[in-house]
């Protein structure tokens, strides 16, 4: 006999619980491999170009999640995603290969599109409009808890170098179990609504609608990837050691689960477009200024959590913008978009971190961070919510 659990609350928790392992697995499995890769003397650009598996595997099976999702529902393939991730991860272990860890890599991105695609998108549906923000943020802010804590996990390659992908697999295996206990649900779907105009007219139709939302996670894909891939590489030339480097990198998400909350529920009364500005530009000011202090690994540390207050809440700000603007028939395809983007940043952030570490040795990595979250503060700063609304009304 099946039990489910039929509250929306309890549903609610379960999905954060989902997202935190979930969050927890990525946030460590970028520095571990960006380690072990440095240790063994891998370049930094295949370092890079190695993490974009996991951000490759995601826009590959991006395009058929949304057809999967409407046909199937939310629950068949968040347990197809996260066992997918659970798999990949007790897999590691077994071959220890640039190639093999790369394929790993892809299958995990995978996974994860599925998991986090449907997770997201089963939470914007079921909130109401007010506590929207504050619900967002939550799960948010769950991912980066399991974000902050990945990287305290690192330090024990130095026990077993199997021993974190063991950890990592198992507490995914404990979340996955929980979404047995949920009754499967199906987006919102009506006669006659965009939904029906087909996967390339919805693209069209959110893309017209939403894309200033789109760059906030295409900017924090960019910082997160790049940062938790590629400084290690470049902390780690400036002497400074893995135990440090991990505490810098928990550190920027402990605060950003700081200010998550806040953020989001201060979006719900002012505004998302005021809030996301805010946080734009003091993240870019903060690892601004990090980049004078990298001497100083406690003032960077420091620094780095003052960056997370400000831009940790960025993607999660980013989706609820979205959510904002989107037609209800059109989540789906919104917040598969805004997985996209966060995947194209993703993609680029350690590819293009790398080679900014090849090709300049007097400038601090953090300046790169800082000047994209700044491109992305003028454009939306430029970007008035009148057009938006003319965009949302010519498409309607």
């Amino acid at each position: 006999m099946k039990i489910f659990l039929k509250s929306e609350r309890a549903r609610f928790w379960v999905l954060v619980a989902i997202v935190s392992i979930s969050g927890f697995s990525q946030g460590m499995l970028l520095p571990l491999i960006a380690v072990i890769f440095e240790q063994d003397g891998v370049s930094s650009a295949l370092n890079g170009l190695s993490a974009t598996g996991l951000y490759i595997g995601t826009l590959v099976i991006a395009p058929f999640m949304e057809p999967q999702l409407r046909r199937f529902g939310y629950k068949p393939l968040i347990l197809v995603g996260g066992g997918l991730v659970i798999a990949s991860l007790l897999a590691f272990p077994l071959w220890k290969s640039v190639l093999f860890w790369f394929v790993l890599r892809v299958l995990i991105g995978i996974g994860d599109q599925a998991l986090h695609f449907s997770t997201q998108t089963w939470i914007t549906s079921f909130s109401p409009q007010h506590r929207l923000g504050r619900n967002i943020a939550i799960y948010g802010m769950s991912f980066s808890v399991g974000f902050g804590a990945g990287p305290l996990f690192v330090p024990l390659v130095g026990i077993f170098e199997a021993l974190p992908f063991i950890v990592s697999g198992i507490l995914c295996l404990i979340a996955w179990s929980l979404v047995f206990l949920l009754r499967n649900d199906f987006p919102e779907t009506s006669a006659g609504s965009m939904a029906q105009k087909g996967t390339i007219g919805r693209f069209k139709a959110a893309i017209v609608i939403g894309w200033i939302a789109f760059l906030p996670p295409l900017g924090y894909g960019f910082l997160e990837a790049s940062l938790n891939a590629i400084f290690p590489v470049y902390a780690l030339r400036q002497s400074i050691d893995v135990a440090m480097v991990s505490y810098m990198l928990a550190a920027f998400s402990i605060g950003a689960i700081a200010t998550q909350l806040p953020l989001g529920a201060l979006s719900d009364r002012i505004g998302r477009r005021k809030v996301l500005l805010l946080a734009l530009f003091g993240g870019a000011a903060a690892f601004g200024t990090a980049s004078f202090f990298e001497s100083n690994a406690w003032a960077t540390l420091a620094l780095f959590i003052v960056a997370g207050m400000f831009v940790g809440s960025t993607f999660s700000l980013g989706i609820s913008y979205m959510a904002d603007l989107m037609p209800r028939d059109l989540l789906p395809t919104g917040n598969l978009l805004c997985g996209i983007a966060f995947s194209i940043g993703s993609l680029a952030g350690p590819v293009l971190g790398g080679l900014f570490l090849d090709l300049t040795k007097e400038l601090s990595f953090l300046l790169l961070i800082a000047a994209i979250l700044l491109v992305i503060f003028t454009v939306i700063a430029l970007r008035s919510n009148t057009e938006s609304n003319a965009a949302v009304e010519e498409t309607l």
